[in-house]
């Protein structure tokens, strides 16, 4: 196991400036995850750590050693893909065997860590068929395997349950920080779904335009954003967003929207009157009142998920969306009270972004 510090990396294509002085300091043992939407740099990044693209500017260190120019092999990493990169012609048992066979590693220490490998991931039965016998779910095993293996300081993964259905990729996230757990390897894992992020790291990275937005523990990302982005970005389904201004209601603050909507803010909230700010609550901190004193708003579509309702509406103007628990008989077209839970209301200016509190 090993450390792995990225200490302002910047990386260019040509004229095209990829990554803007990237720092994270992994530590050893930890499960890092890189997220953010497509082309924000984080696959790149991946693909530094292993040294598969050269590094423009700044450094790398895995365990404590600048490896900006040591060539992939002598990284002492092991990379995951999202295309299984198996070989077609090679059974389970060789496949996960190959490179220690490069390496002229003994016979018995081939067999022993790849029965041991095989025993973790459960492909004791599967090691004499080739990869044409094998499902999606059991390619991406057998190549998990072929990197447990090698004995990695740092595992890394790009993607790799993005060819998977929908059930099998919760069976495999739930495997794959299993593994973690017993293994106790550092990992760094990259993908652009932050359900994945959110219940397999043990921080979270989250990049946009090849910056870094945020750093923090999932929850730490879900209850207090630093910006816009990274409210919208993580949560599913994504927080609401309200245009509105800053009004003093007697001694009280409240945020009044383009069509006069009064959305009531937290006594506490750092605000001056005037400011021109966005309004975020999350769906699932819209609640339903009875009394009709909470905002008023139109159900436009309802959507019944089993264990929650998810109910679009518009709500100042604005479509805002509300989680419910309770079986609620509502029709689109009705008007109902939508009440926010002020302690769970995020405020940001307007202009920059930033979070406010």
């Amino acid at each position: 196991m090993a450390s792995v510090e990225i200490r302002s990396v910047d990386k260019y294509f040509g004229s095209v400036h990829v990554l803007h002085g990237v720092s994270i300091d992994i530590r050893d043992g930890e499960f890092v995850v890189l997220v953010g939407p497509s082309g924000c740099g984080k696959s790149t990044l991946l693909r530094m750590i292993a040294g598969l693209e050269e590094i423009t500017k700044g450094e790398i260190l895995i365990g404590g050693r600048v490896v900006n120019q040591v060539p992939p092999k002598d990284r002492d990493i092991a990379m995951v893909f999202q295309n299984y990169a198996l070989y077609p012609h090679m059974t389970v048992r060789q496949n996960m065997a190959f490179s220690l066979k490069l390496a002229k590693a003994p016979q018995s220490m081939i067999d022993e860590r790849v029965g041991r490998a095989a025993a973790i991931l459960g492909l004791e039965s599967l090691l004499d068929r080739y990869p044409r016998q094998l499902s999606g779910g059991q390619r991406q095993r057998v190549a998990m395997g072929r990197a447990i293996v090698r004995n990695p300081q740092v595992f890394l993964f790009d993607e790799p349950l993005s060819n998977l259905d929908a059930k099998l990729r919760v069976q495999m996230r739930t495997e794959i920080k299993e593994l973690h757990q017993r293994l106790k390897t550092t990992a760094i894992y990259v993908t652009h779904d932050q359900i994945e992020a959110m219940t397999m790291a043990d921080r979270i990275v989250v990049m946009q335009g090849g910056n870094i937005e945020q750093i923090g523990a999932p929850l730490e990302l879900y209850d207090r954003p630093a910006n816009l982005f990274v409210a919208g970005f993580i949560g599913s389904p994504a927080m609401n967003f309200i245009d509105a201004t800053v009004r003093r209601d007697g001694s009280a603050p409240v945020a009044v929207t383009r069509d006069g909507t009064r959305l009531p803010l937290p006594a506490e909230a750092p605000v001056r009157e005037g400011s021109e700010i966005v309004y975020g609550i999350r769906p699932e901190h819209l609640h339903l009142r009875t009394n009709g004193s909470a905002l008023p708003a139109e159900v436009v579509v309802v959507e019944p998920t089993g264990a929650e309702t998810l109910v679009v509406t518009q709500l100042a103007g604005m479509e805002c969306k509300a989680v419910f628990r309770e079986r609620h008989p509502l029709r689109p077209g009705e008007r109902i009270p939508l009440e926010p839970q002020l302690d769970q209301v995020h405020l940001f200016d307007r202009v920059t972004g930033r979070r406010l509190q």
